[in-house]
């Protein structure tokens, strides 16, 4: 897209609505409750319609004036009801009967305002101004106004002024007002408080349109005529006798769970807390979308944050301080990063594999792990920590079962081992401010951790000193995620000799010749391995489960869940449900091709949803095949013992037991000095 300037005339009033809603240091709409934000949107597509003379309103009634479309395909699914309607309706009629289908409107709207380059899109279901928008802003140029701009601009002359404004922008003032957020945008007073009561007042279409949106806003009827329904709970024994719980297919568990009793099911354990948990294709959209109105991180976290003394990380934090802890992230865990570093990444993985010795067999997690370690040990904190990492992930797995699961007391993070482990915490960090300077960094990109320590020197409140030894333990946390991830991948590999043909095809092709270049690398040169990662992926994703704790009541599928419930969000049940994979226990790589494409959409989650999603997911990825291509292309490995079927450990993630084992069976290519 130009970096041309969008004139306001092109946007719609739902796109200017959202527009004037998107608070972009969040990156999100400002809070306005879910079915006022329907009502709003849904009271701008009739207000459109009306501009757009196909609907007029008297004090009783909305008149069909005209319903030839207008040639937005939403839109004109609004007008198409209407005429299709034989009895005439009033404006709070339509208002209630179109909110619950606001969602598409939104999300399109979206999408026009990213294709139309006003916006961009990051993952999490963030978006903010685009750079070229902000640069024409900042320059404060009239010859080339943005649409954000020129938008703010008029609502601001609108309730500053005493300019009488036009027709569109009077509506737009009403319809922000009706979402009661003037009052975080500017600072008000008495007076301009007046002015935009004034300006609401000013159109008759307006006002009515208006006074139809606040009758459904104010309504005691809507969502509340299903708060009597009892949320379905599932028998502990019916949990614990499950054959697919015993193997540690936690996904197909939740499945079959959601399948039996619906998508949202509670289990009381004989001690501690409810647990209330969702599943299910509605449930992933729920949490993708809304889930942060309504939920929140800090408190199952708490105690992990109190282990390290920190207060504030970025898997603890919501809101604003997520997002902006997500931008300072966001580089160094981007694919365009891993790929402008393979080079580096290339060579270390070489040296990983240099201990391979042919005929020995290695645990699997163990191997994979470590492997992943001497990866982003180096590339993202800039040091060694093979020494280190066995520990780390020890005193990281004890902490999440203590602090998280609450399977353990407090007291086993204290024995003399879980100390000595703890103290591992500040090595890495003096390991890793003793390599972090200038000139021992000449030359080299700016990783991950010297993103942090920018930030710690220019915002220590946001990323204060006890929270950088947290952030600093990243390196532990990718090896044991990737690295059991790399662990299923292998398995799946190997056990699947057409598939490892095709892989290996693919590995010889690129390393043949010496290693490719990140032009070379593309997409269509890893096709079969990009989607063998995705469908293993898919049937054995590591991260199961998201805990959240409700803070705003709210209503999941006609039950409501009440402020301090614990939430469980299963959001990879959807990955073994017929209806989002057909055949869901085939590993079909061919799901992820046009026309099927089973993997778009909140169906496929193995990252997580919503602001949480992993920020590394591309990064992933990319590094997945990376290192799947390398080991086929030099070795070739059997699984041990030959009839050893898969089994997973789900407690604090989900990976392969100790059992799963790999043997470097053959050396098929030297490995470059």
């Amino acid at each position: 897209m130009a970096d041309t300037a969008v004139a306001t005339q092109e946007l719609s009033l739902p796109e200017e609505l959202i527009l004037m809603l998107l608070n972009d240091q969040t990156g999100y709409f400002y809070q306005v409750p879910g079915w006022n934000l329907h009502c709003a949107v849904m009271g701008a597509v009739l207000a459109e319609l009306s501009l757009r003379s196909r609907i007029d309103t008297d004090q009783d009634s909305l008149i069909l004036m005209d319903a030839s479309e207008t040639g937005d395909p939403l839109i004109d699914s609004v007008l198409k009801e209407i005429a299709e309607e034989p009895v005439q309706r009033d404006e709070r009629y339509w208002i209630e009967r179109f909110a619950g289908k606001a969602d598409p409107i939104i999300d399109r709207t979206l999408d026009r305002l990213v294709e139309l380059n006003v916006l961009e899109h990051h993952d999490g279901e963030f978006w903010t101004l685009t750079h070229a928008t902000r640069r024409k802003e900042l320059s404060g140029s009239r010859q080339a106004e943005t649409a954000s701009q020129f938008v703010r601009a008029r609502v601001e002359r609108a309730i500053f002024s005493d300019e009488i404004p036009d027709l569109k922008t009077i509506i737009l003032v009403c319809l922000v007002n009706t979402c009661d957020v003037f009052r975080f945008m500017f600072e008000l007073d008495e007076q301009t408080e007046e002015r935009i009561e004034f300006v609401c007042n000013l159109d008759w279409v307006g006002r009515s349109l208006i006074k139809a949106v606040k009758q459904n806003v104010t309504s005691s009827l809507h969502g509340r005529t299903a708060l009597s329904r009892r949320i379905p709970r599932v028998p502990l024994r019916r949990l614990l006798f499950d054959p697919n719980l015993r193997k540690g297919f936690i996904s197909l568990v939740f499945a079959d769970l959601a399948k039996e009793y619906g998508p949202v099911f509670e289990i009381r354990p004989p001690v501690g807390r409810s647990m209330i948990f969702l599943a299910g294709l509605s449930a992933n959209r729920w949490a993708h979308r809304k889930g942060r109105m309504h939920l929140k991180t800090r408190p199952y976290l708490a105690g992990i944050e109190k282990t390290f003394g920190a207060a504030g990380v970025l898997p603890a934090t919501d809101g604003g301080d997520h997002f902006r802890l997500r931008k300072v992230y966001a580089p160094a865990c981007s694919h365009a990063w891993l790929a402008g570093n393979l080079d580096q990444l290339f060579k270390l993985t070489r040296k990983v594999m240099e201990d391979w010795t042919v005929g020995e067999t290695y645990q699997a997690r163990s191997m994979c792990r470590r492997m992943i370690n001497g990866q982003v040990s180096h590339l993202q904190a800039g040091v060694d920590s093979q020494d280190l990492i066995d520990d780390l992930i020890r005193f990281n797995d004890r902490a999440l079962f203590i602090h998280v699961l609450g399977a353990l007391p407090e007291f086993m993070l204290k024995t003399p081992g879980m100390r000595r482990r703890g103290k591992l915490v500040e090595e890495m960090y003096e390991r890793v401010r003793n390599h972090q300077t200038p000139a021992q960094r000449a030359g080299c990109p700016q990783n991950l951790v010297g993103h942090l320590l920018s930030l710690h020197a220019s915002d220590p409140q946001l990323m204060p000193e006890a929270n950088l030894r947290f952030a600093l333990t990243v390196t532990a946390q990718l090896s044991m995620y990737f690295g059991d991830t790399l662990s299923f991948a292998i398995y799946d590999m190997v056990t699947r000799p057409e598939l490892h043909d095709k892989i290996r095809s693919e590995a010889d092709a690129l390393f043949d010749n010496g290693d490719p270049d990140s032009e070379d690398f593309t997409r269509s040169a890893i096709d079969v391995t990009h989607r063998f990662i995705q469908e293993s992926l898919r049937m054995h994703p590591t991260l199961a489960l998201s805990v959240r704790d409700v803070v705003n009541s709210c209503v999941v599928e006609g039950y409501e869940l009440p402020v301090g419930s614990r939430l469980y969000i299963a959001q990879s049940a959807t990955h073994y449900m017929q209806d989002v994979f057909p055949d869901p226990f085939s590993f079909d790589i061919d799901r992820y091709l046009p026309p099927r494409n089973e993997h778009l959409g909140v169906g496929f989650a193995p990252y997580g949803l919503g602001t949480h999603s992993c920020l590394g997911m591309q990064q992933s990825a990319l590094q997945m095949a990376v290192n799947l291509l390398m080991i086929a292309h030099y070795f070739n490995i059997s699984i041990f013992p030959s009839n050893y079927v898969l089994r997973c450990s789900i407690a604090p993630t989900v990976k392969p037991t100790r059992k799963l084992k790999f043997h470097i069976a053959e050396q098929r290519r030297e490995l470059p000095a």
